[in-house]
């Protein structure tokens, strides 16, 4: 599990994965997934999508009938990478946005039922995701905006199906959230509790991506279809699943400049796949000596993607120690890169100690600018990948139990 990840294409990603430590990421996993589910196009669009929306000035108008008192609207949206914030109060129910953009944005539209401001209302608020595009945008509701009603707008029509046809997990998340969230102190602690809820909401993330896989295929020609993939892929590519859809997206869709980009992704990943020759990279040790990935040649390498402040990834170097000292009498070592940040090779190094890391490190401090883990395409950390003596990548992605697995597959227990 990817506990770290670099922002997406189109911002930091809806679907960062959240590592499990405790009962209480339980509950936090779960309000993911319920957050995704409703709300994962309104951040998805950080950077607008001017090869499909032409930019210019667009108005939205609100109608909420059956207010009781004056309410105060927000709208929160990005343009070009910026955030914005306008507010109107009103006491009839009308309220009326505008603006200039330069293609669709993402944004949030916020009712304040309590005077209390928009930063106040927590996380059961009143809102409801908008993706504004150039013209007229009308929504319409009663009582609460996050029930309305979107005219006018064919992208936002797109999006009002995608989450229609989400909704049928709807319920089973919310009563797993409230389960978790209700659980004593004793509860948490538990072990099977834990497990009953990981598995759970393990559960819930598959019947989730299921019913995105089928939204995809069913609607090549939506922007929603493209934004959907974006979420289903995440920070760590899955080729052979991701791009037969990217393929399958109408040319309109696929040839704009946010999808060029992700194919772009999508052909990095098939040189780090799975059978491919790992490629060869050299990087300074702790000592500042150069170290070539094609030195350990003639030894299966673990090759482990990880940094100093990525709280999944030291969770994870237990395993890979275990792992380390049963097996590196049979021709098996590890090679870690590190993606600390410029100026913190003491953080480095004081981790290394810390964590008993007693194979080759090296890093050249660039942070996500780590040549290497450019060169590898790596925008999530931990991240590994296996190879065998001959430098082909055999296995990545393997940790905990399943990296253990994987070895004894190779040199038995």
């Amino acid at each position: 599990m990817w506990g770290i990840q670099l922002p997406q294409l189109l911002m930091p990603h809806i679907s960062h994965v959240i590592f499990l430590s405790s009962i209480a990421d339980l509950s936090v996993i779960g309000q993911k997934l319920l957050i995704m589910k409703k709300i994962i196009l309104l951040f998805a669009a950080l950077c607008p999508l001017a090869a499909l929306a032409q930019g210019g000035h667009f108005v939205l108008k609100a109608n909420v009938s059956g207010l009781k008192k004056p309410v105060t609207a927000y709208l929160y949206y990005f343009e070009s990478g910026k955030s914005r914030l306008d507010s109107v109060k009103s006491a009839t129910g009308n309220f009326e946005f505008s603006g200039d953009i330069s293609g669709i944005c993402s944004g949030r539209l916020t009712l304040d039922h309590t005077g209390v401001g928009l930063f106040k209302l927590g996380a059961k608020r009143d809102a409801l995701p908008v993706l504004l595009e150039k013209g007229e945008i009308k929504v319409s509701a009663v009582d609460s905006i996050s029930k309305g009603i979107f005219t006018g707008s064919a992208i936002n029509d797109q999006n009002g199906l995608y989450l229609k046809t989400m909704s049928s997990t709807d319920k089973a998340i919310d009563a797993l959230i409230a389960k978790s969230e209700a659980a004593t102190p004793e509860q948490r602690k538990d072990q099977q509790f834990q497990k009953t809820m990981h598995l759970g909401f393990k559960s819930l993330a598959a019947e989730q991506e299921a019913l995105q896989l089928k939204f995809i295929t069913q609607h090549p020609d939506f922007y929603i279809s493209y934004l959907t993939l974006v979420d289903v892929a995440g920070p760590i590519i899955d080729v052979d699943k991701i791009e037969p859809l990217y393929n399958k997206l109408s040319p309109n869709i696929r040839n704009s400049r946010e999808a060029l980009e992700f194919g772009k992704l999508i052909a990095m990943a098939k040189v780090t796949a799975v059978g491919t020759m790992a490629p060869d990279f050299t990087q300074n040790d702790t000592n500042d000596q150069p170290v070539k990935l094609s030195d350990f040649r003639g030894k299966y390498v673990l090759l482990d993607f990880w940094a100093s402040w990525c709280g999944p990834c030291r969770a994870e170097n237990p395993n890979v120690v275990k792992a380390y000292h049963q097996f590196k009498a049979k021709n098996f070592t590890v090679l870690s890169v590190s993606l600390d940040q410029p100026g913190k090779k003491d953080a480095w190094l004081a981790a290394i100690k810390a964590d008993g890391l007693e194979w080759t490190q090296v890093s050249d401090l660039k942070f996500w600018n780590n040549a290497a883990a450019k060169q590898y395409g790596i925008r999530a950390i931990p991240q590994n990948f296996l190879i065998d003596p001959t430098g082909k990548i055999i296995g990545k992605n393997l940790t905990g139990e399943d990296l253990n697995k994987k070895l004894k597959e190779i040199f038995g227990s």
